[in-house]
């Protein structure tokens, strides 16, 4: 054990809970490319089979590591099928054969040049969820490299003693072989929120934290750990204090988990009685299934993307309706929000033909693209009406900045009704139209925006993020992206009073709606529904079930009094530190 002192460093929290236990530094460096060399016109022919003999060997391993993992992690094996997409994606495989023939270079070399110019692609990425997947690409192309150098890649499924893994960067391939009954969590320097190596780990209910930069530097094998999964906080060798507060903080967590689980199955609605829906927000098919165990009433988000992400052709129309109607079916009897397309020529998507934007974070993305590609819109809209012939489903059109956008894309969905007439082919002609609210000059006309459609659903992670100048991506600033800003705020509570107006429904979906500390304010706002992460929806019930809606409107009226986020903020932790464990420490994310 190192005799080193006390050390404390913060990272960021992706999976909760708190674990006291010994570490175990692995090496997960990633393999250096030792030679890179021109090679003759005679070797070309032979160096592309070596490349394509190592992609060959990649996806056997992967195909054979899902058959493993699929029943226990059905997150891992839905993410290793994206890395299979990956694997055989042309900007990684096709452009590496490209620079082989045409460069004449080794294998390895002209790997690396593909990946080096993916990386400068989704550098240029303002989206956090999708700059994330660099690390995906990564990881793929790092097994690839392990088989054409003849390395090994030791799996971590052989860890039998109960351990914090310490690492540089977990693949979510690792993450996915780990023996939770023995691995306790782990620790990172790399990795972000919104990674799928943090997916996984939600799924394994194993704490986890990520972001540390150095914490393979600071740490030695058999050192004692405290990690602190809500609040992003590790303790390196802590002292005899440390870990009698940390072992009462455990308790009470788990006291709070314990309640959490048995108020599951009992109805949102707050002391007083108050009914509140809450929904889920999920990516992927399988995640339907959690959504319905943690008590949501259908699913509120239903991001599209993933079908398109890596793909080198565009789904078909049949391909999309199946999975739609999947969902819907899954769903019911219950509605599902489906958002469409929102995709712009910065994310990985070869199928979609779009020219490099110098920021792509105001190009040509979410309807703009929609409405440039007027063929795949339809093609998307057909196969959600379709689908709405099995079950209750709600259309939303992303990214919209004004009426003429929400008229433009009705026209195709009234053309697309049309062509399902003439072919006599089943829908709800009825189906609910709807917005997702996430720029600012769609606050300021959403009086005139309630007019044209159903319902709006709050997207507050872009709308904080425009409205504010923030990029959450970039660390110099992120810590200034504040839901609790006063003109948030007042943004928000503009939306729910041309709803009102209007007699139309408003909802929330973005990340604002999974803060335990936001809860009470949007109660008192007047939303009476929100969407959350799939695990998510047992602590945002337990949260509404402790405030009467008297304390909701208590709480949102002397916020929207107050001067900073700062101020909110302080005032909603000290209104509610009875109800949440930590939050003198930091605020327990049920996002996670």
């Amino acid at each position: 054990m190192s005799t080193a002192g006390r050390k404390e460093m913060q990272g960021i929290a992706v999976s909760p809970g708190i674990i006291i236990g010994k570490a175990r530094v692995v090496d997960r460096s990633r393999v250096k490319i030792m030679y890179q060399y021109l090679i003759g016109e005679d070797q070309v022919s032979r160096e592309v089979e070596r490349f394509r003999q190592a992609v060959d060997a990649a996806e056997e391993q992967m195909v054979a590591l899902k058959d493993r993992i699929a029943e226990s992690v059905k997150e891992g094996g839905v993410i290793l099928d994206s890395h299979l997409m990956i694997l055989h994606d042309s900007m990684l495989s096709d452009s590496t054969v490209k620079r082989i023939l045409n460069e004449r270079i080794n294998a390895e070399w002209a790997l690396k040049k593909s990946e080096e110019e993916i990386r400068r692609i989704f550098d240029r990425i303002d989206d956090e969820y999708i700059s994330g997947r660099i690390h995906d690409v990564e990881n793929v192309a790092e097994r690839i490299l392990r088989n054409l150098s003849g390395q090994e890649h030791n799996g971590l499924g052989e860890i039998n003693d109960r351990v914090i893994i310490v690492a540089h960067e977990l693949s979510p391939a690792d993450t996915s072989e780990l023996n939770t009954g023995k691995v306790m969590g782990f620790v990172t320097d790399a990795g972000g929120r919104t990674s799928h190596t943090a997916i996984i780990a939600q799924a394994l209910e194993i704490p986890a934290v990520v972001g540390l930069e150095s914490i393979t530097d600071a740490v030695e094998d058999r050192d004692l750990l405290i990690v602190d999964g809500n609040t992003g906080r590790v303790i390196i060798n802590p002292d005899d204090d440390a870990i009698i507060q940390y072992q009462e903080k455990q308790l009470q967590y788990e006291k709070y988990r314990a309640d959490i689980a048995r108020e599951s199955r009992l109805p949102a609605e707050t002391l007083d009685g108050r009914p509140v829906v809450l929904r889920g927000n999920i990516e992927f098919l399988e995640e339907v299934a959690a959504v319905r165990e943690y008590g949501g009433e259908g699913v509120g988000l239903y991001r599209t993307e993933f079908q398109y992400l890596g793909a080198k052709e565009r789904p078909s129309e049949e391909d999309l309706f199946e999975d739609y109607r999947e969902v819907t079916e899954l769903a019911a009897p219950y509605p599902v929000y489906i958002r469409t397309l929102d995709l712009g020529g910065d994310k990985f998507a070869t199928s979609v033909e779009c020219s490099p934007e110098t920021n792509p974070a105001l190009g040509l993305r979410g309807i703009r693209l929609c409405l440039r590609e007027p063929d795949m819109f339809r093609a998307q809209l057909r196969a959600i009406l379709r689908a709405s012939a099995y079950g209750e489903i709600r259309i939303m059109y992303p990214m919209i900045s004004g009426v003429q956008e929400v008229l433009d894309s009705q026209a195709h969905l009234d053309e697309v009704k049309n062509d399902l007439d003439r072919k006599g082919e089943a829908y709800d002609p009825d189906v609910k139209v709807g917005i997702i609210v996430e720029v600012p000059s769609a606050v300021a006309v959403a009086e005139l925006l309630a007019r044209h459609v159903d319902f709006f659903s709050l997207g507050t992670n872009d709308l904080i993020q425009y409205s504010l100048a923030i990029d959450r991506v970039n660390e110099t600033v992120a810590h200034m992206y504040q839901p609790f800003h006063p003109a948030i705020l007042r943004m928000i509570r503009q939306v729910v009073d041309a709803a009102r107006a209007a007699d139309i429904g408003v909802t929330m979906c973005g990340e604002m709606a999974g803060d335990p500390l936001c809860i009470p304010i949007l109660l008192g706002m007047g939303f009476n529904e929100l969407s959350v992460n799939a695990r998510g929806i047992p602590f945002a019930k337990k949260m509404i079930r402790s405030v009467t809606m008297a304390q909701a409107e208590t709480m949102y009226e002397a916020a929207m009094h107050m001067d900073t986020a700062t101020e909110v903020r302080a005032y909603v932790q000290e209104q509610l530190k009875h109800l949440i464990p930590d939050l003198d420490g930091g605020t327990v994310n049920i996002e996670q």
